[in-house]
């Protein structure tokens, strides 16, 4: 029940003007591509300002595992959540409610787990595991990917709760074993 209550007051954002619906399907879908490619930038060429000229290779060779720690984490978690909408039947809300109008329809007809939701924390605390400041800032771009995607009418708010949650267990329990695995080298 308040699930539903927490739904409509975030949906009630939709369809009250054109730039509004703009920026909540903007936030709901483009944003999170443009900020995933922000991230493979800054985990590309961030450098703490120092680069170690003697072992250059070494330093390469660290950025690509961080790269593929956050990126296979987020990966992971996106796949999980293909399985688990095969495993849980649960309705989108515009066919929950029938006279809801989403501001864009997505995806297939199951809402439970959100996987923007389950992506977008499994790369936001993955990221803090390796940059603290912008895994920060990620947790913000999480946050604004999952609200729209309520406000926009396409998840509600328990797919989203439950996203982060396996998501970020999800980048929990890859950290243990990336940890495990740079000790054993």
């Amino acid at each position: 029940m308040i699930n539903n209550i927490i739904f409509l007051k975030i949906f009630s954002l939709a369809h009250q003007s054109p730039f509004l619906d703009w920026l909540i399907v903007f936030s709901a879908e483009t944003f999170g591509y443009i900020m995933i490619v922000v991230a493979f930038i800054y985990l590309l060429f961030h450098t703490d300002g120092v680069f170690d000229y003697k072992n250059p290779f070494l330093q390469l060779k660290n950025k690509f595992r961080e790269i593929f720690f956050v990126f296979f984490t987020s990966l992971f978690a996106w796949g999980l959540e293909a399985v688990m909408k095969h495993l849980i039947s649960s309705p989108r809300p515009f066919l929950y409610y029938q006279n809801l109008t989403p501001l864009f329809v997505h995806g297939g007809m199951d809402s439970f787990p959100s996987g923007h939701a389950m992506f977008f924390s499994a790369l936001a605390v993955s990221l803090y595991f390796v940059h603290r400041r912008i895994g920060i800032l990620y947790i913000f771009v999480a946050l604004i990917v999952g609200l729209a995607r309520i406000a926009a009418g396409i998840h509600f708010p328990v797919d989203i709760l439950a996203g982060y949650l396996v998501g970020s267990i999800i980048a929990l329990i890859m950290n243990l074993i990336f940890v495990k695995i740079k000790q054993k080298r």
